[in-house]
């Protein structure tokens, strides 16, 4: 009597980068802004020391209770684009939240849904981090890779999906202004020296 033998695949474990990006996404799923639902986890050591996700400020109110609060950005080529500024970064809160608990952050890897904004950026390299992993580009991350390279950050980007919202730009026909969304705007100057 003949057997047959099944040969089955053998399974493939994710990544530690693979498997560290899916806890961002279900992080991110408790982000209270609609235009984010950003996630943020930070490791070192192969383990989680940190998290965050977009949301508003302990305590204040959130943009899915009461609507965004929009600014709109002219940047150095002339370009527009439109911002919620009402929440903190899924970045920002996961190394608020290392320090409330003082966690140290020196040499750890940050995990994100998007190449960090400049803002957030700066904070990750004056917090230790030395590696940060994204799934997706941001459209205004140009400057945050740029001070990643000079301070030493490996930057790593796992796909180039640009991400992007259906009221990016001021001219986006979508837009819709409430009181809670003042459209108040601000220009990002260059400095130049002479």
């Amino acid at each position: 009597m003949k057997r047959n033998i099944i040969k089955e695949e053998k399974y493939q474990r994710p990544s530690w980068d693979e498997y560290f990006m899916e806890i961002v996404k279900m992080v991110g799923s408790r982000g209270t802004c609609d235009r984010g639902r950003a996630g943020c986890v930070i490791t070192k050591n192969k383990r989680i020391i940190s998290t965050g996700y977009v949301g508003s400020p302990v305590g204040l109110p959130h943009c899915d209770d009461i609507g965004h609060e929009m600014h709109t950005v002219i940047h150095p080529d002339g370009t527009r684009t439109r911002h919620c500024i009402r929440t903190t970064h899924a970045e920002q809160n996961a190394i608020c939240q290392a320090a409330r608990f003082g966690v140290a952050l020196e040499g750890a890897t940050l995990y994100c849904k998007m190449t960090p904004c400049y803002t957030c950026a700066k904070m990750i390299i004056n917090a230790g981090i030395k590696r940060v992993v994204c799934e997706q580009d941001y459209h205004d991350g140009t400057r945050s890779k740029e001070i990643f390279a000079e301070a030493g950050v490996q930057f790593k980007l796992l796909n180039n999906v640009m991400t992007t919202y259906d009221d990016m730009s001021p001219e986006d026909k979508s837009t819709k202004k409430t009181e809670t969304e003042p459209d108040n705007q601000i220009a990002i100057v260059k400095k130049i020296s002479f």
